[in-house]
């Protein structure tokens, strides 16, 4: 791991395991600025009423899932499964924050723009995360190289059974 990785995972976990211990004190009062953004999602998915209904118990485990993502990614381990479960609680968060941060004043529609942007970084920041291979190549490069080399030993495969069987016919 490069000494950018090392240093860098953890700065970008840190700023999710405040945000999701945050979350989990404060899971009750933050329930009420959850309820429009769950009931936008239950209209999208019907089928996800059921979970939508209890906005407390969603926001614990938003906050659970922030800070259990945030460790896995600051020490490097399924950082990148915890980079996309961290994008997704992000996501939710930066809409959650818009929704309920004050914009009657020209000081609060300053303060809801610098929150958006804040959160808009760090959904950049982690989805880069997501897509580093930690210098190992990814699945899609494997699987094409390995095409790729599978089509070379069939072609010398043939090549061989074909002069194999020149040699026996002429033979």
């Amino acid at each position: 791991m490069t000494l950018v990785r090392v240093v860098a995972r953890p700065l970008i976990a840190s700023s999710f395991v405040v945000s999701g211990v945050d979350r989990l004190r404060t899971a009750g009062a933050t329930a009420p600025q959850l309820k429009p953004v769950l009931t936008g999602v239950a209209k999208i998915v019907p089928s996800a009423g059921a979970i939508t209904g209890n906005e407390k118990l969603v926001g614990q485990v938003l906050g659970a899932t922030q800070v259990g993502a945030a460790i896995l990614l600051g020490i490097g381990r399924f950082s990148r499964v915890a980079a996309l479960l961290l994008t997704v609680t992000t996501t939710v968060n930066a809409l959650v924050d818009y929704r309920s941060a004050d914009a009657s004043s020209p000081e609060g529609k300053k303060a809801r723009r610098s929150q958006l942007l804040k959160n808009l970084s760090l959904i950049g920041a982690v989805l880069l995360a997501a897509v580093d291979t930690n210098g190992r190549p990814g699945i899609a490069w494997r699987a094409e190289h390995l095409a790729t080399d599978a089509r070379k030993q069939l072609k010398k495969a043939d090549k061989a059974v074909r002069k194999t069987a020149s040699d026996v016919v002429g033979s």
